[in-house]
């Protein structure tokens, strides 16, 4: 069956937002990992030695917090992709009243998880930067 321009444009933004959510959750991880498991968002950095460090950490539950919610919407919008790919592939499926529903209350609960988790990110590392920007650290080009 072949799908039409809206069908194929939603797809294209569940795969966006696979990604995006993938990225988000592997990335934050990944920082949080580099700290010792410490959160760098709303972290305070000092110098250790001649290196900026993270001295005083917020609690690991932020961090958490913002890497479950990116990850959970990607293992929606993977399963949400994989299963509308599914049914126009295989079957000749539509979309019932209900189900449209169901999606709906569950993309608004989605998007109000992500919105709270992007002004953690924001307003996280705009303090850390912050921090780091106080300490008038001068970067030198290396000189070959």
């Amino acid at each position: 069956m072949a799908l039409l321009w809206p069908q194929r444009f939603e797809l294209l933004l569940l795969a966006a937002a696979f990604l995006c959510g993938a990225v988000a959750a592997a990335t934050l991880t990944r920082t949080q990992g580099s700290f010792s498991g410490c959160c760098p968002l709303y972290g305070v950095a000092a110098l250790n030695g001649s290196f900026p460090a993270l001295s005083q950490p917020s609690a690991p539950s932020v961090c958490y917090f913002v890497a479950g919610v990116s990850g959970l919407l990607a293992l929606y919008c993977l399963l949400l992709l994989l299963f509308w790919v599914y049914s126009s592939c295989i079957e000749d499926s539509h979309r019932g009243p209900i189900g449209l529903r169901i999606a709906l209350v569950i993309s608004c609960v989605a998007i109000f998880l992500v919105l709270v988790s992007a002004c953690i990110l924001r307003f996280g590392t705009r303090s850390l930067c912050k921090s780091i920007v106080s300490l008038n650290i001068t970067i030198r080009p290396l000189l070959g």
